[in-house]
């Protein structure tokens, strides 16, 4: 049973293509809504093609809103490291630019503890190339990129 709206609590991350990203996460249980769009830059209501250009400072971002009664904020950060290559700066395999970085971008104190502290247990094995950042302002991509791969 999916709890009201209200609720809801929202969390997003980029890791290279949105779509796939897109795609994964909105597999998993407790996850409620996902859409994809661009976070992180400067530039207001960017375009695909504006943010492809690596000039927005925008990386291809998910924002999820999810049911912390089913999924915790925690949880989605540890299946967040095992969909990506967390190591790799600006870039997920063939897809190359800074709008395909890596980032937790936090909405909250408590988010941002369990971010930097999941990171910090991975940077003990690894470097790790994740940015955790607050979240600013999100702005949803072009409806022919959401829920791309369905």
């Amino acid at each position: 049973m999916t709890k009201k709206k209200d609720n809801l609590k929202t969390a997003s991350f980029a890791a290279g293509c949105f779509w796939g990203i897109e795609h994964k996460f909105k597999k998993l249980t407790g996850v409620v809504e996902t859409e994809v769009g661009y976070s992180g830059g400067d530039k207001k209501n960017p375009t695909y093609k504006q943010v492809c250009s690596g000039k927005t400072g925008h990386a291809e971002t998910v924002r999820i809103k999810y049911d912390p009664e089913i999924i915790s904020y925690k949880e989605l950060v540890e299946f967040f490291w095992k969909i990506h290559d967390p190591t790799q700066k600006n870039r997920q395999g063939p897809d190359i630019g800074t709008q395909y970085r890596s980032v937790i971008f936090y909405h909250n104190k408590n988010q941002k503890e369990i971010a930097e502290r999941s990171k910090k247990e991975f940077e003990k094995k690894r470097k790790i190339a994740t940015e955790v950042v607050p979240a600013k302002e999100f702005y949803k991509a072009e409806d022919y990129h959401q829920d791309y791969y369905g």
